[in-house]
């Protein structure tokens, strides 16, 4: 180590069991966070000071005057500026030996593959639970331990996932709730320095992962109440009996959804046998919500209409209240958020229906000659 190293790193290099070893793991390692808010903020500067190799930022938002209660990466003077350009600054202010990789977008199904490759460890600083499910089966995937923090006013709670392929969020949420029924920190508020004890807890997790010592928070999930500082840890497992798709297929299926994994939990389905035998005059009317260049591939006969998911509030006059509408996609991954904004906008749910398994389906078990991309 040069001598600058030496004097910066010196009270990792005298701690037993980390040391040089410990020290030169971490300076070896990339690190992910998902997020530079109030979780991110603790987070990057305590991984950045530890010695971080290379942390990679991925934030798509401006800093705010209201951020500043609890993201202390970021100050006053920083209004205005796009939170990872904030952030660099203050890392390298902070430990200019740190190499800081940028991305100026949010995490999605079309990039989360691409943005998370090549990382050894994600910290989760998201704030709702579709992108937690997104981050969870992207690391899945790709075969990434991550840090999972969430706060609520004044509670907070803490856990690794997929360490090792140890039980990740699927096995301890194995749904996701109602939507609107978690309130998010804007609505019901937080206390400012709970999420920069969870960050600081996340880096600590992070750290003792890369520099193998300790024990990290495996399939323990810790719950801190800031009120009276109480502390308890639950146990959860990997459930085995969770239905894992092949690495291609759920790769496929998590580029294609965007971020909305979640959908609605007692939305209907219907298959393609019962599509093909409603179609005709009087049937539902077909809703085909992937983009142009796949209708270009292939297409279900008899669609009505088609407009990609993400802009199917923009096309809310060219969709029918008064039928039964089939929604697809590739997979039926889109076409579940496609019906939640359906939803929300007035149509009736139960006229809303997912076609199960997309047109991947009806090539199966319809059109063998049709193309599946």
């Amino acid at each position: 180590m040069s001598d600058d190293r030496e004097a910066r790193y010196a009270r990792h290099l005298m701690l037993p069991e980390f040391g040089r070893k410990g020290q030169a793991a971490l300076e070896k390692s990339k690190v992910a966070c998902i997020g530079a808010g109030g979780l991110g903020s603790s987070a990057l500067l305590y991984l950045a000071a530890a010695g971080i190799g290379t942390i990679r930022i991925i934030d798509d938002d401006v800093v705010e005057l209201s951020n500043l209660q609890r993201q202390v990466i970021h100050g006053t003077k920083d209004m205005g500026r796009k939170k990872v350009d904030s952030a660099e600054e203050r890392i390298k202010d902070v430990n200019p030996l740190v190499k800081i990789e940028k991305f100026d977008e949010r995490l999605n199904g079309k990039n989360a593959l691409e943005f998370l490759h090549g990382i050894d460890l994600v910290i989760d600083g998201t704030d709702n639970i579709p992108a937690r499910f997104l981050l969870n089966d992207s690391c899945e995937i790709l075969g990434i331990p991550w840090i999972h923090a969430s706060v609520f006013r004044y509670e907070g709670q803490l856990t690794v996932f997929n360490l090792n392929g140890s039980a990740n969020y699927r096995d301890l949420f194995p749904k996701p709730p109602p939507a609107g029924s978690i309130q998010s920190c804007s609505e019901a508020g937080v206390l400012g320095a709970l999420p920069g004890i969870l960050g600081t807890m996340q880096a600590m997790e992070a750290i003792k992962i890369i520099a193998n010592v300790g024990e990290p928070l495996s399939e323990q999930l810790m719950i801190l109440n800031t009120r009276n500082m109480n502390s308890r840890i639950l146990s959860y497992t990997k459930d085995k009996t969770r239905q894992i798709s092949t690495k291609l297929d759920r790769q496929n299926e998590y580029i294609d959804s965007g971020c909305e994994v979640q959908g609605e939990p007692d939305m209907q389905s219907m298959t393609v046998i019962e599509l093909q035998e409603r179609m005709g005059e009087g049937g539902p009317f077909v809703l085909d919500v992937r983009r142009a260049n796949e209708e270009a591939i292939c297409s279900i006969p008899g669609t009505d209409f088609r407009v990609e998911h993400t802009q199917i509030l923009q096309h809310l006059d060219s969709i029918p209240k008064d039928r039964d509408i089939v929604v697809y996609c590739r997979s039926g991954i889109r076409s579940m958020s496609a019906i939640a904004a359906l939803a929300t906008n007035g149509w009736n749910f139960e006229r809303l229906w997912n076609l199960d398994g997309g047109i991947h389906a009806w090539s199966r078990e319809i059109d063998p000659s049709m193309p599946r991309y």
